[in-house]
């Protein structure tokens, strides 16, 4: 028998499809427009990646609109997503364009994957996502899909139907008894995605660049403003790159992550306006809350700088923009992304101790760090009397021999 997600190019049948579904306006307008268009059984699955919302209400809307209870999946992903996705990438100190966190961008290729899985389990012939044509994500599932499934058929409404705006949703939706939330009825104000890792919110009033991001907009965290005036001093435990511990208390990746969350929510930490440029090719403005991720990502270097060799250090910042450029871009699955995983993965053997950090007001400050693996040797670098340890004159000779060729340049060029 033929495995369904492998059939033969060419062949438009489409029997059922898997659906990554939230049970949001979008999503729901898509599963009955999915039913009606191709005429096929449609397979939900809803992910939690820690957004924060109950997520029982989207079984009760799929089995409203038809699905089968067996077709209904709601994964708790959210251990998983930390300790594969998360934490790899942060091991890099992967920031796009200099500051982004990467957070939506980080948890397609997770949703993919689990949704190519669910399409082999139902013996489905595609998948679908809501995901429109002007945004990146729809290029980072559909990669995630191909690289997974080649001969798997991608279904991507927004690029297929004539709803090209929020009312025509919501008249859709109104027609076909699909249940729309009331804040949805009028314009959203803007658009969100959240997992464990951040929350972005783009459009609408956010789409002036010169317009300040007006503070109802952010719901991950305090106005720094508003955030106690005495700071907060912390400890995170690294094993292997890794988090491992906060406060001297062991915790699995999710639950640290969590908790860091917390605590840079309390202080307004990890906000970021910022204009990007999109693998589409337009520049867009958003806003992004990143509150633990950004502790953790600064208390990942605060460790790296006593434990990483300087060559070692070096290269990996070199290579930093190539890796966080191909997540962005949706290529977590290629070659070269886990060529660059497994050189970042061994600079990591020797990352382990403990770094000590201080909240307050939007800032993360690293105040102290420490490692059995230290490569810090106060003995070399005391101004006091170091016994012996270096011996300054071997600078004069050193310093000779990198001037060689500025001062063969100067005799050459000098007037």
């Amino acid at each position: 028998m033929t495995d369904p997600i492998n059939r033969p190019a060419g062949d438009a049948g489409i029997n059922r499809v898997v659906l990554a579904y939230s049970g949001g306006l979008d999503t729901s307008v898509i599963l009955k427009w999915l039913q009606q268009t191709y005429g096929c059984e449609v397979v939900t699955f809803t992910a939690d990646l820690g957004q924060g919302e109950e997520l029982e209400p989207a079984r009760k809307k799929a089995l409203d609109a038809g699905v089968k209870p067996e077709h209904i999946f709601i994964d708790d992903l959210r251990e998983e997503f930390v300790a594969d996705y998360v934490f790899p990438m942060m091991r890099a100190n992967a920031l796009y364009e200099g500051l982004y966190l990467l957070g939506t961008s980080i948890a397609r290729p997770l949703i993919a994957k689990r949704q190519i899985e669910i399409a082999r389990q139902v013996g489905a012939d595609a998948v679908s996502h809501g995901a429109t044509g002007k945004g990146n994500d729809q290029v980072r599932f559909e990669l995630g899909y191909y690289a997974l499934a080649p001969d798997i058929k991608v279904i991507a409404p927004w690029r297929e139907w004539d709803l090209t705006s929020r009312t025509k949703l919501i008249e859709f939706a109104e027609q076909h008894q699909i249940q729309v939330a009331k804040d949805k009825r009028g314009e959203a104000p803007f658009s969100t995605d959240a997992n464990l890792l951040h929350t972005s919110s783009e459009g609408k009033v956010l789409e002036d660049p010169w317009d300040e991001v007006p503070d109802y907009v952010y719901s991950r965290t305090v106005n720094p403003e508003d955030a106690p005036d005495t700071p907060e001093t912390i400890t995170i435990d690294f094993e292997r790159g890794d988090g491992v511990a906060l406060n001297g208390e062991a915790m699995s990746p999710a639950t640290l992550l969590t908790a860091l969350n917390e605590l840079g929510r309390r202080h307004g930490i990890g906000r970021l306006d910022l204009v990007e440029n999109r693998f589409v090719g337009m520049k867009s403005r958003g806003m992004y809350e990143t509150p633990g991720g950004t502790i953790y990502h600064l208390a990942h270097r605060g460790i790296e700088q006593i434990t990483l060799d300087r060559g070692a250090a070096h290269l990996k910042d070199e290579l930093m923009p190539r890796y966080a450029e191909l997540l962005y871009n949706g290529l977590w699955f290629s070659p070269e992304r886990e060529m660059l995983q497994a050189a970042i993965d061994h600079s990591q053997e020797k990352v382990a101790g403990t770094v000590r950090l201080k909240l307050y007001k939007g800032s993360v400050i690293v105040t102290g760090r420490r490692s059995p693996n230290s490569l810090y040797s106060e003995k070399v670098v005391t101004f006091e009397d170091d016994q012996g340890a270096y011996d300054q004159r071997d600078a004069a000779g050193f310093i000779k021999l990198n001037a060689l060729r500025l001062r063969l340049l100067g005799r050459r060029d000098r007037p």
